[in-house]
Parts: structure tokens; sequence; C-alpha cells
């Protein structure tokens, strides 16, 4: 037993998860962008897969506010996901209060990220988008003092890599299950730069993402465009590791129909001439699934930018290809995004004999991902893992594990509620 579910119980035939898996993801993003209420004609065992999708897509509160599918276990989730998204909401921005206040104290500028900046814009109500973490943007020169500020708060630094540092609370243990759940710890990442690497290349926006004159406290992105062009790089440094999430597509469409052209015009940065080719596959999934969110002559402007295999690749591309509803591992994942025969042979030789920071980066997340943990696969040597996947097709340990938590749930009388959970894929 692990997590409160057994790891090793039986599963299906990993070809019927997989058929299940695309298949109700593509419902699901289609109800979500073009809202109908038509109950779809599910299996049990798809309804089961589609309540891990949608906590793995981070959709579950979201869809309870909209038209209802006519399915009792369905509604009884849906509902219950929101209830505990709005009360883990409620803590999030007492811990933000605090934060701010603090850091207005100690003379330190920060800037909430994503999905906090979402809310802040009103974008989205509290209980409709979980969060699992608060993300903050720092400066070079405050964050240690951030640091600080955060233990006094309560919180550890758990682990730090290339890209962040993270806090956890000091006391305070994960809720097992399927879903998002009230008393789960809130998590914080603290940033000095906004960066990606897709996947040798870092692409790096700090400079559009600071304020030029930030003031102590919580600080609100310079602009919509600043915002957007965060929303975009994350979400394409999620689709080139093919772990993008529906919440991502939905973030980036809600925003956009708030813009205007010119706030568009951040993604490029004039002063260096550098191009955001990088945009143009999230932008493409966008208007893949939500008609008229995005301007058409943006995409043209953005195709002309970005390198030839990209832009083909990415024209056909789906949600579930580009996420971990896609349930084998891809060895070369990410390929496509390599604009050199140099950054290409780069992107080989860390593949077959990753850095030490990419071995340490591993550990860290064997040590506190839960699903990566009780597994051999992910201990195995690296060219074990490429052999295998190279002769076989190897599930991936995040799907495996919120499907195993999805089929694990016993149904729910109706006088009872649930108590799911925190349990993506990242």
């Amino acid at each position: 037993m692990c997590d409160g579910f057994d790891v090793a119980a039986a599963l299906p035939p990993l070809g019927i998860i997989k058929s299940g898996l695309e298949h109700t993801t593509e419902t699901l993003a289609a109800e979500l962008a073009r809202p109908s209420g038509e109950t779809p004609g599910w299996t049990e065992l798809e309804w089961q897969l589609a309540t891990a999708v949608a906590t793995a897509h981070g959709v579950a509160p979201l869809l309870s506010v909209y038209p209802r599918w006519q399915n009792p276990a369905w509604s009884r989730f849906i509902d219950s996901q929101y209830e505990h998204v709005a009360q883990r909401h409620q803590r999030i921005t007492s811990l933000l209060e605090r934060i701010d206040a603090d850091a207005r104290a100690a003379g330190i500028a920060l800037v909430a990220l994503k999905g906090s900046a979402l809310h802040a814009l009103g974008i989205y109500s509290p209980g409709e988008r979980p969060m699992a973490d608060i993300d903050l943007l720092v400066s070079d020169a405050d964050a240690e003092r951030t640091g600080r500020l955060l233990e006094h708060l309560g919180y550890v630094q758990s682990f730090a890599s290339w890209k962040h540092r993270v806090f956890k609370p000091v006391s305070g243990k994960p809720a097992f299950g399927l879903g998002e759940h009230r008393d789960t710890p809130v998590n914080i990442e603290l940033h000095t730069r906004i960066q990606e690497r897709l996947p040798v290349a870092t692409v790096d926006i700090t400079d559009r993402i600071y304020p030029s004159h930030p003031v102590p406290g919580i600080n609100a992105y310079p602009s919509l465009g600043a915002l957007m062009c965060h929303l975009l790089l994350h979400a394409a440094g999620n689709v080139c590791s093919r772990t993008l999430r529906l919440i991502h597509l939905n973030d980036i469409s809600l925003l956009a129909s708030r813009m205007v052209r010119s706030d568009w015009h951040v993604l490029w940065n004039h002063d260096t001439g550098e191009s955001p080719w990088w945009a143009l596959p999230p932008l493409r999934l966008v208007w893949r699934y939500y008609d008229k969110a995005v301007p058409p002559a943006l995409l043209y402007e953005l195709e002309l930018d970005c390198h030839a295999l990209l832009r083909s690749v990415s024209r056909h591309q789906t949600l579930t290809q580009v996420s971990c509803s896609e349930l084998w591992i891809h060895t070369w994942q990410g390929v496509e995004w390599t604009r050199s025969a140099r950054e290409l042979g780069h992107y080989v030789l860390q593949r077959l004999r990753p850095s030490k920071e990419a071995r340490e980066e591993r550990e860290d997340m064997i040590r506190t991902q839960l699903w990566l943990q009780g597994s051999p696969w992910v201990k195995s040597r690296q060219w074990l893992r490429i052999f295998a996947m190279l002769t076989r097709s190897v599930p991936r340990m995040d799907t495996l594990y919120v499907v195993r938590a999805a089929l694990a749930q016993a149904p729910t009388p109706r006088t009872q509620r649930p108590e799911p959970a925190v349990s993506t894929c990242r």
C-alpha cells in the first residue's frame, strides 16, 4: 500500500487505459472550451479515467460551475473539488497577506506569479482554479532575506533547482488520494529568474516580468502582456516536456479575451531583438480548442519566427500528446524544440549522460514527489531506462499514479462527502 491506495493493484490493459485517457481528455477539453452540458455515453471505466484526467489537468473544480453532466458520481466529485479548492484558496489568500505585510516591513519587493495573479485580476473566482503552491519572484539581491522571511513564517527550504527554490511548511503533511484537499500544505516556490529550458537553450524573460519601479510588498505584473508572456513561456516549457495541463490553456484563453493588440507586443524583446518563437506551440493549442481566442495575425507573425521543424510538429499536436494524458514515455521528447545541430547534439548527450545538476534534480524529485516513490524504474541507471524506452512502450509514473488513485475510489454515497487529496501530473 502507498498513499492510501494499492500501487500494485491490477489495472485494466494499458492499451485500454491509453485509449480511455485520450478520449476523455479530448472530450473534457472540448467541453471546457465550448460547454454543451451533453452527457458523454462513457463506460464506468471511462468515467473513472475522466476523474483522473480532470484532476491531472487541474479543471475538476472549474467544471462544477459549467453545465452539468448527468452522472451522480461525477457531480459529487467535481462539487467536492470545488469546495476543497475554495477553502484552500482562503488559506492561500491569508498566507499571501502575511507575506505582503512582512515584505513591506522588510522593504522587500515581490511579484506574485501565475495563479495568484489570475485570481487577483478576477479572472477566476475562489474555488474555480486550484493552486498547487504560491510562486514568488524576487530580485537576486533580496533572495536570501526573502528566504529568512519565509522561515519566520514557519517554512523550510525543501530543495533547490536551476529554476527555483521550494519552501515547505515545517508542520503539516499531505493528504493522500485523488484530487485537491483543503488541508494539503501550501508550498512556496521562490524565483529570482523567470526562465525555461527548451529543451537545451534557456529563454529568460525576467526583465519583462519584474517591475521597473517595484515597491516593498507584493507587486502585480507590469501589464497584462507581461502576465501573458509568462503564461506562454511556462506553457511552452510544459509542451516541450509533455506536461502541459488543460488549465494552462484555459488561463491563456481567458487572459487573451482581455487583451488588445498592443498588449501582445510585450512578447517581443525589442531591446535585444529576441523573438518569441517559443510562444507558437502553446498558442496553436489554444487556437485548436478555443475558437477566436488568439488573433490570427499573431499566429502568422510567430510562424515567421519559429523554426521549421517545431512549426511543422506544432501544427498537428493535441492536448493529449503534450500532456500526461499520453500514457507512454517518449524517449526523445522535446527534440523538435532544438534549433541547431549543436543544440541537437547537446540534447542527445544530456539524454544519454545527464549532468550532475540533472542527476541531483532527479534525486530531489524522487525524494519529494509521491508519484516517484516506491518505483524501481526511477532508480534505474539512465542507459537501462533509455534501452527500455527504445525497445518497448513504458508508461509514465505520474500518469499511472493518478489513474490508480482514480480507480481506487470507492463509490461515494449521496449523504457522504469524499475526502480527496492532491495528485496531479507535473
